[in-house]
This record gives structure tokens, sequence and C-alpha cells, in this order.
């Protein structure tokens, strides 16, 4: 009687260590998308995919399309789906903090993806966003050490905006201070957008008369606009910065119209933030968490933060070998005495 029992439990053991295995397999993470404008988040989602398929987890997603309102619906959409864990790209870093507490109160981990969600309990992964804006002020002030600057910054509702600036004024400060350097034109970009960028920058040209030496955008969108608002003014050899590694902004670089794109791979940082959600959702904590509490609030967060590289002509056989675009792509119309080496 007593081996019956035992068996009996065995297998009961087994049947439900069963299901809970399948449970966990079965994971499900939402993934928020701010909006897919800009060419790297359709890496940055293959690459969550990919992980998450890999750790046997289920991906869900919505893309609120730019509209901070949309997101928060989008989330609670999530949740109803079976979502335990969400991966949220914030269009606006305050209006999404109703959805970030509602998932906190229904014990649902929230990975705040690149830009900072700044609340209790969210895990934030994203690049060093302070030494992304030195790299690309390093690599403008190299090209032109002296003149009028202009500093087209990314969206005011996203904190990296204002991180970045941060990281550019270390290393223009004392030319600024010196009198080398004059800020003649300061923007943000609302939504991160490349005609609003392009609108801007047109405007500060006109109110310089044309008097422009520098310019240190934010990202490759912005970069694009910058680039576009000074061909259309015949300014040319102007340096100006980006980041992203975008195709086309590194098409920019070997053609001389860009000086440097901070490369920031999209691959890793998905992969790395998929694993920390299934993490998260096994009540783990995510590898290489780090306490910081840099934000406006001063609010402590595990962390994880990955290192970019600056990529410039000098440079943009890194990017080829890496994987992340063919050379085909990235030396499309590149001709002339000055075609870099790894475009020869």
């Amino acid at each position: 009687m007593q081996i019956k029992h035992t068996l009996g439990a065995v297998a009961f053991a087994l049947a439900f260590g069963g299901l809970s295995s399948a449970a966990q397999a079965q994971l499900t993470v939402g993934v928020s998308w701010s909006n897919f404008q800009e060419e790297r988040w359709k890496t940055d989602e293959a690459a969550i995919k990919a992980q998450l398929e890999k750790l046997g987890a289920k991906y869900v997603s919505a893309d609120a399309g730019g509209s901070p309102e949309k997101q928060l619906a989008d989330i609670e959409g999530l949740m109803s789906k079976g979502a335990k864990v969400l991966i949220v790209l914030a269009m606006d870093k305050d209006a999404i903090l109703p959805a970030v507490n509602k998932a906190a109160k229904q014990k649902v981990p929230v990975v705040a993806y690149d830009r900072l969600i700044e609340a209790p309990g969210v895990f934030y992964i994203t690049f060093d966003n302070k030494e992304v804006g030195r790299l690309q002020a390093r690599a403008v002030y190299k090209a032109q050490p002296k003149g009028n600057y202009v500093m087209i910054k990314g969206s005011p509702t996203d904190p990296n905006a204002n991180f970045l600036r941060e990281g550019q004024q270390e290393v223009i400060d004392a030319a600024v201070k010196k009198g080398d350097i004059k800020i003649v034109g300061e923007e943000y970009t609302d939504g991160w957008k490349p005609e609003v960028a392009q609108k801007n920058m047109e405007q500060i040209i006109t109110k310089n008369g044309g008097k422009i030496d520098a310019v240190v955008a934010s990202n490759d969108g912005t970069a694009g606009g910058v680039v576009a608002a000074l061909t259309s003014k015949g300014i040319k050899g102007i340096p100006v910065s980006g980041q992203d590694g975008d195709f086309a902004a590194l098409n920019r670089v070997a053609a001389g119209s860009q000086t440097v794109s901070v490369w920031k791979d999209a691959r890793d940082l998905g992969r790395e933030a998929a694993s920390a959600a299934v993490a998260l959702g096994s009540g783990k904590s995510p590898e290489k968490a780090v306490s910081w509490n840099g934000g406006e609030k001063k609010i402590a967060l595990q962390s994880r933060f990955l290192a970019p590289v600056a990529i410039t002509r000098d440079n943009l056989d890194v990017v080829v070998k890496a994987g992340w675009i063919k050379k085909d792509e990235l030396c499309k119309g590149v001709t002339g005495d000055k075609v870099p080496s790894a475009c020869k």
C-alpha cells in the first residue's frame, strides 16, 4: 500500500513538475514599442524575438505609433493577453508612469528599454548615453575645434536627450568658456523626427546668415534632417554627428556628409533585454545588473549599461566585419579620391 502511495506521489510530482516547466517555457513577454519610425527598432525587435524564442518564452507586442496615450492602452492590452513581464520603449517618460505603476501592482516586472522610466522596481537597460554624447562631440570637435556650433537635441520627453547633451557639453565646455566655440543654436527635436530636426536646422541657418561650422546632432535620424537642411542651403563640409548606426547614416559617413555615427549594436541590447525579462519573469535578478540613481528623481534602479562605439570613416570596417551592414549598402554611391578604406 505504501508503495502505491509513493508511486502515486512520484507520478503527481512528475506531472505537475512537467506542467510547471511547460508554464515556465511559455512565459509571455509583452513588448511595447513607442513607434517604428526609426530604422533601428526593427533590428531590436528581431533580436528580442530571437532570444525569447531561444529561452522558450513567447513574444507579444504592440506599437504605439508615436502616441503616449495609445501606449498606455497598449500596455493594458499586453497584460490582458497574458504578459507576465513587460519590455517598454517609452514614448514619454512621464505619461508612461500610470501604466508602469499598474503593472507593478499586478506584480508584472517592467524592463525600461533604452529609454529611462524612473519608477521603483523598473529594470533599466540601455547604452551609456553620456558616453555616446561624449563620443559624438569628440568626433565633431576633432574635425572642427573652433567656430559656430549648433546642438540638435533629441525629444524633450526622452531622458536620453539630456544625458546625451550632458556628455556632449563635457567635451566642448572648455572651448566654449574659452570662446573658441560659440553655440549659435540649440533645439530639442519633438519625437526625434528627422523632419523636425530639418526645420529647426533651416531656421538656425537662416538666423545666423549661413555661418555654421559644426553640428552636434543627437542621433542618425536628426543628423539626416540636419544634412538635408545644410544641403538645401548649399552648405557643404560641415561636421555632423549622430548615433545608432542606421544604414543611411553609415552611408553618409562613408560619403563624407556625416562625421560619426555612434554605433549601439541593437542586437546586443535586444538580446540582453530579452534575457533580463526572462530572468525577472522567473523571479531571478538579471545578470551584470548594477544599482544606478542618475535620473532626475534619483530613484535607485537595477540597471545595465552597454558600451557604444564611435564609427567614423577610419573604422567603417568594424560594422562590416560585425555583419551589421553589407559593404555594398555601406558604400553605395561612394566615389572619388577620398573613398574610405572600407569601400575599396
